[in-house]
């Protein structure tokens, strides 16, 4: 039995936030491709994987599962659990979270330009 969702609940409606796109947080920096597919293969088929690889997306992944049921299945399972020593935080992929995420990150960036003009013509 690949998934722990009864088969009675396949083909209802899903949570509006529930997509086959997952954003998982607090994995161990060491953690390779194929253990991800390892251990998120056990919901099903699996489209994609990518690793964070920078210094700000360490320890992130996304994963992308082939059915949404599967992604749902893997949410429940894996949130909380156990890699490496570090608890995994597995999340739904929200697009309009990361616009808003981006948009503030411009704002800031115009913020602190707009304070160092002011403390320059202060210091004039």
């Amino acid at each position: 039995n690949k998934t722990n969702m009864p088969s009675s609940m396949r083909g209802k409606l899903l949570p509006p936030e529930v997509n086959r796109i997952l954003y998982v947080r607090n994995l161990p920096f060491k953690i390779t491709s194929e253990e991800m597919y390892k251990i998120f293969g056990k919901y099903g088929p699996i489209r994609q994987i990518r690793l964070g690889s920078t210094p700000t997306t360490q320890g992130t992944a996304f994963v992308v599962y082939d059915d949404i049921y599967d992604a749902f299945d893997a949410v429940r399972g894996m949130s909380g659990f156990n890699v490496g020593g570090r608890y995994v935080v597995v999340l739904y992929f929200q697009q309009s979270r990361v616009r808003k995420q981006d948009d503030d990150k411009e704002g800031k960036k115009r913020k602190i330009e707009e304070m160092k003009k002011e403390v320059e013509e202060a210091g004039e």
